[in-house]
């Protein structure tokens, strides 16, 4: 199944949301409550149009909304089962303080809710797929609860050029240059959310420990850890770092990454360089997260791991659920 999943991720492009009740208001802020996978296409989103005024949360209730900015500000429930707890509970607190609410899921309870309040609502599809799986569904719906219709034909044109097949042999590739170590992604602040989706991945898919940090923050104290005496050595072998390099970066950034990348090397670290390539920023930013997806299932399978579910995320719903 998640192979499929991954081969066929252009598809989800191709398909047209539809908003149930939409809003002709425009508002000048929107809060995107979500959790998990659920989140990560507003992430997303918010890295590439700055101009946006959105906060992402990922908790229960809702971050602090000024008395004056209550009527100009959307709360997006954003989740994909519709059953996250953290999310609806978010969704009635924005209720309860009177603050515009839309909502974006498969079904569940967030949509028992949203129709009740007859607040703007997308359905995506529920094609059995888990929540990190379903990026292009999540990405176009909720362009569409924000009316971001430009970006939304953006988007739509990923379906036809979009190859994920392309990538399957590099990722088959670098999962094998990972095995036995433990992956740490780099990119700059302005890819922070292409990084922490490369995290995910190797978390959820591949099973395994990954972490991520930004350029040029990490230059001020996380490198400091591997500056390693004789004592300490063998903890730094334990990792690989894969820089995801832009030439969209900033040139003092890409100038840090170059020099980290000497530096981390003369001190044994295995470090490998990963351009983000593609007609334009979506396509650059999705053709990344795919050669991250095969990366991940493929380094699942070497382990002997089932790549799609997430059992330890199932088992602690049900301990926290009694």
């Amino acid at each position: 199944m998640m192979h499929e999943a991954i081969a066929g991720f252009a598809k989800q492009f191709a398909w047209e949301p539809k908003v149930e009740r939409p809003t002709k208001k425009k508002f000048k802020r929107v809060i995107v409550a979500g959790m998990g996978g659920s989140h990560l296409a507003a992430d997303l989103l918010k890295s590439v149009h700055r101009e946006i005024h959105m906060n992402i949360h990922r908790d229960y209730g809702l971050p602090f909304i000024a008395p004056s900015e209550r009527s100009d500000t959307l709360v997006i429930a954003s989740s994909y089962s519709g059953n996250t707890e953290e999310t609806i509970d978010a969704f009635k607190e924005a209720g309860k303080k009177g603050v515009a609410r839309a909502a974006i899921a498969i079904g569940g309870k967030l949509e028992k809710v949203a129709r009740a309040a007859r607040v703007p609502y997308v359905q995506m599809p529920d094609t059995g797929i888990q929540p990190r799986s379903a990026l292009g569904f999540s990405i176009k719906g909720l362009a569409a609860l924000m009316e971001l219709s430009s970006f939304t034909m953006e988007l739509s044109r990923l379906a036809k050029t979009l190859k994920p097949a392309a990538k399957e042999a590099r990722g088959k590739t670098l999962a094998r240059t990972l095995k036995g170590t433990i992956p740490m992604v780099y990119a700059s602040t302005m890819n922070e959310a292409v990084a922490y989706n490369w995290k995910i991945k190797c978390n959820e898919t591949g099973k395994i420990p990954a972490f991520y940090n930004v350029i040029p923050e990490l230059n001020h104290n996380e490198m400091t850890g591997f500056d390693h005496t004789l004592k300490s050595a063998g903890l730094s072998k334990k990792f690989t770092v894969l820089f995801l390099a832009d030439d969209d970066d900033n040139p003092r950034v890409q100038k840090r990454m170059a020099i980290l990348i000497k530096l981390y090397r003369s001190r044994g670290l295995q470090c490998v360089t990963v351009p983000l390539k593609g007609d334009g920023r979506w396509m650059k930013i999705f053709s990344s997260l795919v050669l991250a997806d095969w990366i991940a299932y493929y380094t699942a399978l070497s382990y002997g791991a089932e790549p799609e579910q997430v059992p330890m995320v199932e088992e602690f719903k049900e301990m926290i659920a009694r």
